[in-house]
């Protein structure tokens, strides 16, 4: 059957580009063609050409708000992976951080997509708490009318997997929106997934095709989708050095490593953190591989080894343990709902010794999920380092129900890494943690332990371009003599001016505890009037604690030294955050 020749042989075309453009044209979709028309058109008048008149009037762009709640930045790079996807597929996105949400134009959002980290405990990210208590407050708008996606991200080893997601999903629904796709709840390997339902959501999300119209096209975002982002592929590094940061008195053990990349450093920035690609204890994998049954199985190991995350247990783990082996007094922890209980403080090893089973390599692979890397804040500046990054390592090491254990990429670190060996790691770019635009500003970083990371890389980076700006560390960790990390760099930059001050709170040197937030405190009236005067504020470290407690002290802070009342207190410290000069980097 021959081909239908669309364009007429009085067309401003030649032969071989007639046929051509019949070749594309005649298998080319109604929608298809619609695109192209509207692209045309709309390339003319940038290009400020005559545009032909288009036989239908543009359908326009349907508008799409993509909010996204982050914390280590994937929720943020997704919802940068959903405008991308919308834009080419004739939506007009619209992408919100929560820490810049306004609440009250959701209404207005008509069709709406949210990527929510759960943090912690079933806790919103930092940046998203007040956005996200406003929305589940009485106060929250009505959303009739919305058409609404959620994808929620989180880890299984948490007890609260994906709670912030979940919450989202069922407060939307009760503020009267319509549910457009389903929910989905991701663990650590979410990529894959993720984009998957991507393209799911978008399409359900997609209004009603009018193939009649031509489709308008965005030229004003033409080429952002080209913007030249950094590298997720990993690289391999040679360690080039490797210190114990603590006395070998000290109870802990913080590891100096500095890196060197062969084809040139990756463009990192202050703040940023890098990924460690770690392997699993040798030790461990094996008495694994005893309590499965399978110690000669070489491949099995090597994965084990590299692949694999052989310590993480969740209520989801042992319910894949039971569906792959039937094990009856496993299915019975299951059934009894006891098993949130019984896996803290465990491990996987735990869970086979237990309730031994003849496994299988491929019931193995089905019960693990993939090793993720191990992200640490960048401790060092380019401009001052050159090809190499810099971090600072605390190897975790602690012992539960009789076992002792320690942290997969910070022990791998500590114990079998050494001058010469090869590494892979991935940069993680951190937009929402950089030092102010003008570098006259003064900064306050408040970094107790390996937290005082990226406040290295802020002081050599204001040193290499000679800030004038303040800069004020507050610095904690248990004793003075033997866990003072970096003292002697400190004492240099107080020296040559480009730290201003420093305050220290070593807990362990006195009857008392002291914290890095009771000197805070001690210094109210001083680091308020920094703040008044426009200072920035970081904090990095624990999230569980510490950041509450830093938090809570500044906080107090602007009572004792501008006399205001709680709850006005707490809104200056809200308004730094929304302005972004109170930043968090919380682990």
């Amino acid at each position: 059957m021959s081909r239908q020749n669309l364009l007429p042989r009085t067309a401003p075309f030649g032969d071989g580009e007639r046929a051509s453009l019949d070749a594309v044209l005649g298998t080319a979709s109604p929608t298809q063609r619609a695109w192209l028309a509207g692209f045309l058109a709309g390339l003319d008048a940038a290009g400020g050409q005559p545009a032909a008149v288009p036989a239908a009037p543009p359908k326009a762009a349907a508008p799409l708000t993509v909010i996204y709640a982050s914390e280590s930045g994937n929720s943020e790079a997704l919802a940068g992976n959903v405008a991308k996807l919308a834009r080419k597929q004739g939506f007009k996105p619209k992408v919100v951080d929560f820490a810049d949400l306004d609440v009250a134009t959701l209404p207005k959002a008509g069709k709406l997509i949210a990527i929510a980290a759960t943090w912690g405990e079933g806790e919103p990210p930092a940046r998203a708490v007040r956005a996200y208590g406003e929305l589940m407050g009485e106060g929250a708008p009505r959303l009739d009318g919305v058409e609404f996606a959620v994808l929620s991200l989180g880890d299984t080893s948490y007890a609260e997997f994906c709670a912030i997601g979940k919450a989202l999903d069922a407060r939307f629904e009760a503020l009267g929106a319509k549910r457009a796709a389903e929910r989905a709840d991701l663990d650590l390997d979410f990529e894959k997934p993720a984009a998957d339902w991507i393209k799911g959501a978008l399409k359900a999300l997609a209004p009603a095709e009018q193939p009649d119209n031509v489709v308008a096209v965005d030229f004003a975002r033409a080429g952002e989708d080209d913007d030249a982002e950094p590298s997720r592929e990993p690289v391999v590094v040679e360690v080039v050095e490797h210190v114990n940061l603590n006395s070998s008195r000290s109870d802990k053990e913080t590891i100096h490593l500095a890196l060197a990349f062969e084809d040139g450093a990756p463009a990192y920035e202050p703040g940023d953190s890098l990924e460690i690609f770690p392997e699993n204890d040798p030790k461990l994998v094996d008495e694994i591989l005893n309590a499965a049954g399978l110690s000669g199985d070489e491949a099995l190991r090597r994965a084990l080894l590299a692949e694999r995350d052989i310590t993480t247990l969740s209520a989801a783990t042992i319910e894949r343990f039971v569906k792959a082996t039937g094990h009856a007094d496993a299915q019975k922890l299951v059934d009894s709902g006891e098993a949130k209980a019984w896996i803290e403080g465990r491990h996987l090893i735990d869970l086979l010794e237990t309730y031994p089973a003849k496994l299988t390599a491929e019931h193995v692979n089905t019960i693990t999920r993939p090793l993720p890397p191990r992200a640490y804040s960048i401790a060092s500046s380019r401009k001052e380092v050159g090809d190499e990054v810099h971090l600072a390592i605390a190897a975790v090491r602690y012992e539960t129900h009789g076992r002792a254990r320690s942290g997969v990429a910070s022990v791998h670190v500590a114990d079998r890494i050494r001058d010469g060996a090869k590494l892979r790691v991935r940069l993680k770019p951190n937009r929402h943690f950089r030092l102010p635009q003008d570098p006259a500003t003064d900064i306050i970083m408040v970094g107790p332990g390996t937290g005082v990371a990226p406040f290295r890389a802020f002081v050599q980076e204001r040193r290499a371009v000679e800030a004038p700006g303040r800069s004020w560390l507050f610095f904690g960790d248990r004793h003075f003599t033997h866990d003072f990390l970096y003292q002697l760099e400190w004492q240099d930059a107080l020296e040559d001016g480009s730290l201003t001050k420093i305050d220290v709170a070593f807990s362990r040197d006195q009857p008392e505890k002291v914290y890095v937030q009771d000197r805070i405190t001690q210094h109210a009236q001083e680091l308020i009037s920094w703040l008044d005067g426009g200072a920035h504020l970081y904090v990095c470290g624990d999230a569980k604690n510490m950041a509450k407690d830093v938090r809570a002290a500044v906080v107090k802070a602007y009572e004792t030294a501008r006399g205001l009342s709680a709850a006005d207190a707490e809104a200056q410290v809200a308004a730094l955050e929304r302005s972004h000069r109170y930043q968090q980097d919380v682990y």
